[in-house]
């Protein structure tokens, strides 16, 4: 009976330690997707043919607005968006800087250049990291090709 507690506390502990690597197994647009919080931006990631470069080697870094941000943006603008196949590639891949850029890091910098080919800016609001005019909402979401940080709104390229 002994040897079955500690044969069953050992699976416990093995089962902790590998929850947050198999946390990070997911990629970036998978991770997104669990997250249940990404649905516009999941499809809208769809439309624009960006899905398959998301679930690439990468690494990437991507500043994921939440269904929220996506429902501040006015209808017409997202519809215009869903229209212009280039427009809406261009608005996400804003969203996304080369390389791995966990919360540590970001707060090191004051702006970031994003695959669209501009560079976002960054900035602190007391304790809440700023890109461009959204706040980051959760840092250092993990997946096995990067990290997503959630922001509250939509960030547009000028």
């Amino acid at each position: 009976m002994k040897k079955l507690v500690s044969l069953a506390a050992a699976v416990a502990i093995a089962a902790l330690v590998a929850a947050p690597a198999r946390a990070a197994e997911k990629d970036i647009v998978d991770t997104a997707v669990a997250a249940g919080t990404f649905k516009t931006l999941a499809k809208l990631l769809g439309d624009a043919g960006l899905v398959e470069t998301l679930k690439g080697t990468g690494p990437f870094t991507v500043f994921a607005p939440t269904d929220e941000a996506f429902a501040k943006v006015p209808k017409a603008t997202l519809e215009a968006l869903g229209k212009d196949k280039e427009k809406l590639k261009a608005v996400l891949t804003y969203h996304v800087v080369p390389g791995k850029v966990t919360a540590a890091e970001v707060t090191k910098l004051k702006e970031a250049k994003t695959v669209q080919g501009q560079s976002v800016k960054i900035s602190m609001m007391g304790n809440t990291v700023m890109i461009d005019n959204a706040h980051v909402v959760k840092a250092d979401v993990m997946a096995s090709n990067g990290v997503i940080h959630v922001i509250d709104s939509v960030i547009l390229p000028k």
